[in-house]
């Protein structure tokens, strides 16, 4: 059912996807390879660079990871190593993290961690990939973001000519080189 290969795939594009290593940090806990969960939850944390959370909706997955979140998955991924205190000191971190003050699914975890019982990690909701809206990935063809080319000077006097071609054949007579005329 879950493949932590395609994940490798992905964080491989993008070393700085937080997204994508939380969600191979959930495979791996699945497959209970919990060494590396752990680490990609440090990776994941790692990358959100101090935010409170992350939005992807400009990447076309609907869904904002949020640092709390990381942060309990990691003590998740510590209850499985047997790791009970660093647990804590990790949802200690975490109620910090959440917004608002609303901490009453960590207030339940920090009891859960105390009486030595496994946290079941978040995981981004199934179903949920990332999918550029269909008008977006439409219009990618047609926008022209430099603009049309034009020459802005030649070495030719009073020439006035904009575009590119071949160069055209002078007229004889037309052009003469003179010594100051070239800097």
């Amino acid at each position: 059912c879950f493949s932590p290969q395609a994940f490798d795939k992905t964080v491989a594009k993008d070393k700085s996807l937080a997204v994508g290593f939380f969600q191979r940090g959930f495979v791996h806990l699945q497959l209970e390879m919990y060494e590396e969960a752990l680490s990609d939850y440090h990776l994941a944390f790692s990358h959100l660079r101090q935010n409170p959370f992350i939005d992807y909706k400009q990447l076309g997955l609907r869904y904002i990871l949020y640092a709390w979140e990381v942060l309990y998955s990691t003590a998740a991924a510590q209850c499985r190593l047997q790791q009970w205190q660093e647990a804590r000191v990790t949802l200690d971190k975490a109620v910090v993290w959440r917004p608002e003050g609303r901490t009453a699914i960590l207030d339940l975890a920090l009891q859960r961690v105390q009486d030595h019982v496994f946290l079941e990690p978040i995981q981004v909701p199934p179903g949920e990939f990332f999918r550029p809206r269909k008008k977006e990935v439409e219009q990618l063809d047609s926008k022209d973001f430099l603009g049309k080319p034009k020459v802005i000077s030649s070495i030719i006097p009073n020439d006035e000519y904009i575009g590119f071609e071949p160069l055209r054949p002078q007229k004889q007579g037309f052009y003469e080189p003179r010594a100051d005329a070239v800097r």
